[in-house]
């Protein structure tokens, strides 16, 4: 007989339930176990990559001793230069039959700006004209009359006097018709002013008057227009009393304004003025600088931004991403022996990849660059 059929019912109801619960358990410790050891193993991987991208990013590097441009920062304005603001008139009087141009208008040296009305001055054309043929009849009749008196005079017939009465009538109508031939040029040069051109090429500034207007020029020339000549902008920088001494004229000039801050635009000291402007008790220079080019997309009385190369230098530089920020202070972290040493330097001129070290550092000196990175992707810049 088999052991278990010896047993009683309840017996065998009791054995089957804890079995059951057992495995219950062991099921549970496996499934915590996998659990865990997931949660591990996925922290681990996570970590991997982190450490290995920062071994990565780990270099060492030395100093180098590189060309540096010593430069002068400072603010300034761009500017018209003298002259070349052009202020059209009219030299005759009338009405503005014809205007050409508005504000913005630009125009090339030679171009109608204006017309005014030529019938009035048309009228003194012809008028001068009669004049001129008139007196030219009266220099013939003088002509005419000088000879026969002459011949009459040969003949004894007619006196001296008289003679001499007839050869000044003939100078007299000879003035007389030189003058007016004159006055037919003058109005014909008036006439001639009825048509406005513009003097220089340029931009349209300003416009003072309209068609159907009546302009009057007795006594000064009433102004039409305001032409600004292209290419008409320089640049002024105010250089501080204690770099003037290093700005010549040929340096080279980067500027930027408001309008375009991320376009650099360069430019050519042109003189340097005697002169000081006194600005809240800091004496400055003002240094004139030509517009290389760019100079479209300017307007008067821009600030600019200025900065000046006044020379080249040798210097000693590291990466910007050596240069870590403690406090006010700058420091790098040197390789010793092994270790990692926090060291404080000075530092100077900074462009888009280098910084210049002055005091803190020599060329033999190896500089540890992935902690910039470490202190960056934390927030600490430099």
């Amino acid at each position: 007989m088999d052991v278990h059929e010896a047993l009683p019912l309840e017996g065998r109801v009791r054995g089957r339930e804890a079995g059951r619960a057992g495995r219950r358990v062991w099921l549970g410790l496996i499934i915590l176990l996998v659990l865990v050891g997931g949660t591990v193993a996925a922290y681990w991987f996570q970590r991997q990559p982190r450490e290995a991208g920062n071994r990565a990013d780990a270099s060492r590097i030395s100093p180098e001793i590189r060309e540096i441009d010593s430069t002068v920062t400072t603010s300034g304005t761009v500017r018209l230069k003298t002259g070349a603001e052009v202020r059209v008139g009219s030299q005759v009087s009338g009405i503005v039959r014809k205007l050409n141009v508005t504000v913005g208008s630009h125009i090339q040296k030679g171009d109608i700006i204006a017309e005014i009305d030529p019938l009035p001055l048309e009228a003194r054309v012809e008028q001068a004209r009669t004049q001129a043929a008139m007196d030219e009849v009266g220099v013939g009749k003088a002509e005419r009359d000088l000879k026969r008196g002459q011949q009459l005079f040969a003949e004894g017939v007619l006196p001296a006097q008289q003679k001499e009465d007839l050869e000044w009538q003939l100078k007299s109508a000879q003035a007389k018709l030189e003058k007016s031939k004159s006055d037919l040029a003058a109005v014909e040069i008036d006439l001639s002013y009825a048509v406005i051109r513009a003097p220089i090429s340029g931009t349209v500034a300003s416009v003072s008057t309209q068609e159907g207007e009546t302009v009057a020029a007795s006594f000064a020339a009433p102004t039409f227009v305001t032409i600004i000549e292209d290419n008409a902008l320089e640049l002024v920088a105010m250089v501080d009393e204690t770099d003037i001494a290093s700005v010549q004229p040929g340096d080279t000039v980067n500027f930027t304004v408001e309008a375009y801050p991320s376009r650099e635009m360069p430019a050519i000291v042109k003189r340097i003025d005697p002169v000081a402007t006194i600005i809240s008790g800091v004496v400055n220079y003002p240094v004139t600088a030509t517009i290389e080019r760019d100079g479209r997309l300017l307007k008067p009385d821009m600030t600019a931004n200025i900065t000046i190369k006044t020379a080249e230098r040798k210097a000693l530089v590291v990466p910007n991403g050596a240069i870590l920020r403690d406090g006010e202070e700058r420091c790098v972290f040197l390789i010793r022996d092994g270790r990692q040493e926090k060291r404080t330097v000075t530092i100077g001129t900074r462009d888009a990849a280098f910084t210049e070290i002055k005091k803190g550092l020599s060329a033999s000196d190896v500089v540890l660059v992935n902690r910039a990175a470490d202190s960056e992707r934390k927030g600490d810049q430099p």
